[in-house]
């Protein structure tokens, strides 16, 4: 009696018929059985070696690195083994037909049909009876109507089984965090196809790493980095009794996902390139989580700015085209002339100029695309000119300016730059001129 393999040997048999009664005393339940008259030299099971344990050896978040001593009859004997791993989460199995029975548990025992509901030929052919096509036409409508069986989705069960070869050492990879996980080994001979249980064992993968959290303060810029995919946690608490929140987000790289929780609570979702400003409405004592996800591309940087004074804007605002153009015709061998769009507000505009190789390109442009560094940043030198301009009809808020003084044939890069109350600078997008060779 048992759920294990069990062996009976009789030494001396005459020669006849043997009857073999098993009787099922809890449920359902799958066997395999494996007779013989030659039991001395028959190895039907693989042998398990003097320690037939399974070692956990490295945990992870995500993976566990499981190794484990070859079987004898690999090793020794060289039978064809290979090891089968079966991972669940509820308990540890005692036979890979244990871990069968259960993988087909729901296709294999069917609730039988309670008495006065129509059979459909689904249920005859789960009882061995050859299913007829035409009582199935027959019946067709009887599946959908109310009165027919309806057939109950399969619940997944929840187990893993994966051979490996004739490997001993594997790492189950794509596991939940802080879950605890049972593991169980195989080996099987496939030449008979039957197989022997290692000493199963159990593991908790490691917990998520705790994120950091930044706490921002009312109404002061933070700088922050994120890695490649990289995500970043934020915490804002306002201490006053508050009416509305400003967040202002500046993304220096690439686009930056953000995500808003005040008290648990989603209110914001967005992707953000550039500066751009969201308020909410606040509430008494609340707190604010935000979640920074950056690109996939590469590293992002950003400033953010979080408050609840609703009169301070730390980025300047900008128009939503931040481009300078540049006009041809306008070119000489000492100078060019560009424009660029303003804002309603009136703000200080400074404009720099470096000389760049010819062979410059749009990906080494691309490179220096950090909006966040500002005219500090560069070399005196480099400074053209700073001046304010504004207008109240946003059609007319264009200014141009014409750069002197250049070589001929020569090519510059240019740079605009929007400097807000705050002293927070935002660069427009960089632009590669040349000067005429001959004129």
């Amino acid at each position: 009696k048992g759920n294990d393999v069990e062996y009976f040997v009789s030494s001396s048999s005459p020669s006849g018929l043997y009857q073999l009664d098993l009787l099922s005393t809890e449920k359902d339940t799958h066997f395999k059985v494996y007779a013989t008259t030659t039991p001395e030299s028959d190895q039907p099971y693989p042998e398990l070696p003097y320690d037939p344990r399974i070692d956990v050896t490295s945990l992870g978040r995500t993976t566990v690195t499981l190794a484990w001593k070859p079987s004898p009859t690999a090793s020794l004997l060289r039978q064809p083994i290979q090891y089968c791993i079966v991972i669940n989460k509820e308990h540890n199995f005692k036979s890979l037909c244990a871990v069968e029975a259960k993988l087909s548990s729901d296709d294999a025992f069917m609730m039988a049909p309670k008495p006065g509901l129509d059979f459909s030929p689904f249920d005859f052919a789960h009882f061995g009876f050859p299913a007829d096509n035409n009582s199935g036409k027959e019946r067709g409508f009887l599946k959908s109507s109310k009165f027919g069986r309806q057939t109950s989705p399969k619940p997944r069960v929840d187990l893993h089984r994966v051979c490996i070869g004739n490997k001993n050492i594997f790492t189950v990879s794509d596991l939940k965090p802080d879950t605890q996980y049972y593991f169980d080994m195989f080996a099987v001979n496939t030449n008979t196809n039957m197989s022997t249980a290692y000493v199963g064992t159990f593991a908790r993968t490691k917990e998520e790493a705790k994120q950091k959290t930044v706490e921002l303060k009312d109404g002061k810029v933070t700088d922050v980095f994120i890695k490649r995919k990289g995500a970043k946690f934020l915490r804002f608490a306002p201490v006053s009794s508050h009416q509305k929140v400003t967040f202002s987000v500046h993304s220096c790289l690439d686009a930056v996902q953000i995500q808003v929780r005040r008290d648990g609570k989603l209110l914001l979702s967005q992707s953000v390139e550039g500066v751009r400003q969201f308020q909410l409405r606040g509430k008494a004592k609340a707190k604010y989580l935000i979640r920074l996800k950056g690109s996939k591309k590469g590293a992002s940087m950003l400033k953010i700015l979080a408050t609840s004074r609703p009169n301070k804007q730390a980025f300047p605002s900008l128009p939503e085209d931040t481009r300078i153009k540049a006009f041809d015709k306008l070119r000489t061998c000492s100078s060019v002339t560009v424009a660029w769009l303003g804002t309603q507000e009136r703000n200080k505009f400074c404009i720099y100029k470096r000389e760049v190789d010819d062979n410059y390109n749009e990906e080494q442009k691309k490179r220096e695309q950090n909006q966040c560094l500002g005219p500090d940043a560069r070399k005196k030198s480099e400074k053209v000119l700073c001046k304010y301009f504004h207008s109240q009809n946003i059609q007319k808020a264009v200014t141009t300016e014409t750069i002197r003084g250049l070589q001929p044939g020569k090519s510059y890069l240019l740079d605009v730059y929007v400097i807000g109350h705050g002293g927070h600078s935002v660069k427009y997008q960089s632009k590669l001129v040349k000067t005429r060779k001959f004129c």
